[in-house]
């Protein structure tokens, strides 16, 4: 278990591709604080499935885009688990439009949500690691922010803004032993894919060289990679997982 006695806090981790993170960072033997906007019945499921890994685990209502709430989350975590050494910033939304109907609205709270989030929690969690000497902090962007995608400019904006954040503060933190990298998913398939028409997935998948949708656990397995003592020399990568798709 390459993970084995490390701490991780996991931002939007009751769902989608933060679950699969959190269930495979508990599996490579994790400890894992994780959070959502509000406590509820799943939170409390994911925090059971958790533990039942053999690790620590628990669940916290946090806005992560929100100043104050994410350097009350931390310090809480701290509190809780003694230190941090991996923090994976996950949490996201879409609101998507073309931009001649988009509302200001409509970008601000993507930026806000998307973005804003992993300035928060960075900024939060970046003295601890500086005083301990090392840390991996590993964001997660999309094949959207490199590439751009109709009817997405402000969710392609937030995640191209995540890379040009993690490169800089890659530089900034490295001279401590801190770690900043981007994992970029493609089509991954979900619970909100997993309504998609087949035609419509078909014609998705035909863009893919590998003819298929990606996995939420083949997007957390990277994640474990860079979050991990396995690639030490590892900072300021981007890294696509979307099946060879051409423009990422």
């Amino acid at each position: 278990m390459i993970l084995q006695g490390k701490t991780a806090i996991i931002t939007g981790a009751t769902r989608g591709i933060g679950h699969a993170i959190a269930l495979r960072f508990a599996k490579e033997g994790c400890n894992v604080a994780f959070c959502g906007r509000t406590h509820n019945e799943k939170m409390v499921a994911v925090e059971e499935e958790l533990l039942a890994l053999g690790i620590t685990a628990k669940g916290y209502a946090c806005d992560v885009a929100d100043y104050q709430q994410a350097q009350d989350f931390v310090k809480q975590v701290l509190a809780d688990f003694g230190k941090v050494d991996i923090l994976v910033n996950n949490a996201g939304i879409t609101d998507d439009a073309a931009v001649k109907r988009m509302t200001e609205e409509q970008f601000d709270r993507v930026m806000h949500t998307n973005l804003g989030s992993v300035f928060c929690m960075t900024k939060a969690i970046q003295p601890s690691m500086w005083r301990q000497g090392h840390g991996s902090i590993v964001n997660i962007g999309s094949v959207v922010g490199i590439a751009g995608n109709y009817n997405q400019a402000n969710y392609a904006a937030s995640k191209a803004g995540i890379i040009g954040f993690s490169k800089s503060c890659a530089k900034e933190f490295a001279a401590r032993n801190i770690r900043v990298n981007v994992v970029c998913p493609g089509f991954i398939e979900t619970e909100m894919t997993a309504e998609v028409p087949k035609e419509l997935m078909d014609t998705w998948c035909s863009r893919i060289p590998m003819r298929r949708p990606g996995t939420a656990d083949e997007v957390a397995q990277a994640c474990v990679f860079l979050a991990s003592d396995m690639c030490p020399y590892i900072t300021s990568h981007v890294m696509p997982i979307c099946g060879g798709m051409e423009d990422a």
